[in-house]
């Protein structure tokens, strides 16, 4: 993916008395691995990716992310860099990256994006340029195969001659391995990464076998191709049945008819144990693809939502590595899961509005409520409530929203919402009732309207 929106060996089962044995790696394993459809540890426990994509090359100064990305539950953080397409990242800026996932116990996807649209980008390059960086870089990249993956190009090839992927994916491995690179690799699938004329799909095996080391993993970014359940399962089904390892390293959302079934996608892939990389924490030129509010974790837009908070999101199916520490789920955040995530599909292009305060401040104790739009589309919208303790602390809080234009609710999360019509009651739920003196906690929803979209009267009551 660009920063703007680009439409258009198996595990061998052997028997003997009677007893079943899975022949593994032809080779002793080092660090990340592919084993069958499966990526593993150099401990053998399974390792599912579970993140997103963070523009590091346009954006270096945004280093905070990485903690922000693993705050919100990421085990797994896909990072854009460039060899002199655009400001080229060198190995010291590598090596910072590198160590900043480390720092974040985030296992690192370091992807070329240089080669994106070559065939029809003009200035894209090729793989074996992309190799080229690579080896550039290898200083920095030897020894961190516990940590680092290869991505070796982004989207390598456009629509133009989509048929040329094999062979040069297939040459860009066996130089990757000639150079002595032990890492696991991932290779992206052509036609801007959706495989569209499906040359990934019906030639995998040859890019595989190109592999000395057999650990490589192959990568689908899936946009407006997948834009129903059933393209979705359908390609997903024949990866599976061929047993060929598969990640999804990239995806959008369903923000517009005839674009991709993210939810779906998020289900078919903890479902299959197949690991998934949304696109992208923030700095789209189409904002509609940010997961964050100029990078603010605190601000997460509905597609952040979706992705981070969603039933089958990052931080209800992430599982972080093993050589972190044991493979537990994602340590708890500030802001514990969500117990009604948004799963309808609208736009998040606009930014949040300004919050000016509903109800009066109180004297002492009691709470205030504050009200943003933070995304509007044609008939529909997404609110946000600030809940905020007076001189004491609350131990429970109720809001109740009036809306002037007779406004709807029709989902919440982080707080339970009864009510119908155009007058609705919201209360904490279990992880946000108690807010210290000054302190204040936050619950969104998603709402329909007709004709005005005023601001409701809000009243804030605590015990």
């Amino acid at each position: 993916m660009k920063r703007r929106l680009t439409i258009l060996g198996a595990a061998v089962l052997a028997a003997a008395a009677s007893v079943l044995f899975f022949v593994g790696p032809a080779y002793a394993a080092t660090g990340l691995h592919v084993s069958g459809r499966d990526i593993v540890e150099a401990g053998g426990q399974p390792f599912v990716m579970r993140g997103v994509n963070h523009e590091h090359t346009w954006f270096a100064g945004e280093t905070d992310s990485f903690a922000d990305i693993k705050a919100k539950g990421a085990n797994t953080v896909r990072v854009v860099l460039s060899g002199g397409r655009w400001t080229a990242n060198s190995a010291s800026d590598v090596a910072a990256v590198i160590a900043l996932c480390k720092q974040n116990r985030l296992i690192c996807v370091l992807e070329d994006h240089d080669t994106t649209g070559y065939g029809e980008d003009g200035a894209a390059v090729t793989l074996d340029q992309a190799v080229n960086y690579w080896i550039g870089l290898k200083s920095v990249l030897v020894g961190q195969e516990d940590y680092v993956v290869i991505n070796i190009g982004n989207e390598p090839i456009g629509n133009t001659d989509p048929g040329q992927w094999t062979a040069a994916t297939a040459a860009a491995i066996q130089k990757m391995r000639s150079n002595g690179f032990e890492h696991l690799l991932m290779v992206d699938a052509p036609n801007w990464g959706q495989d569209w004329t499906y040359v990934m799909r019906d030639n995998a095996q040859t890019v595989l076998d190109a592999d000395t080391r057999h650990n490589t993993v192959l990568s689908i970014h899936m946009y407006a191709v997948f834009n129903t359940a059933a393209s979705i399962t359908s390609y997903l089904d024949t990866f599976r049945s061929k047993g060929w390892p598969l990640v999804i390293g990239e995806f959008g959302w369903q923000f517009a008819a005839g674009e991709v079934d993210d939810q779906t996608l998020m289900a078919e892939a903890v479902r299959r144990g197949i690991g998934y990389l949304g696109w992208s924490w923030a700095g789209n030129n189409d904002p509609v693809l940010d997961m964050t509010v100029g990078f603010d974790p605190n601000r997460l837009t509905t597609w952040g939502e979706r992705v981070f908070n969603g039933p089958n999101g990052i931080r209800a199916t992430a599982r972080e590595a093993a050589i972190f520490g044991g493979g537990a789920t994602t340590p708890p955040t500030s802001t514990p899961p969500t117990s009604t995530p948004p799963t309808s599909t609208p736009p998040t292009s606009t930014p949040p509005t300004s919050t000016p305060p509903s109800t009066p401040p109180p004297a002492g104790g009691g709470c205030t409520a504050t009200y943003a739009v933070t995304g509007q589309w044609s008939g529909g919208f997404q609110g946000e409530v600030r809940v905020s303790a007076g001189a004491t602390a609350v131990k429970g809080w109720t809001v109740t929203l009036a809306f002037p234009n007779g406004q709807t609710v029709t989902q919440a999360w982080n707080a339970t919402v009864t009510g119908g019509g155009s007058t609705v009651t919201a209360r904490n739920v279990s992880y946000n009732g108690s807010i210290a003196a000054g302190a204040g906690t936050t619950f969104g929803f998603l709402g329909s309207w007709t004709g005005a979209n005023g601001v409701p009267a809000l009243t804030c009551s605590a015990t």
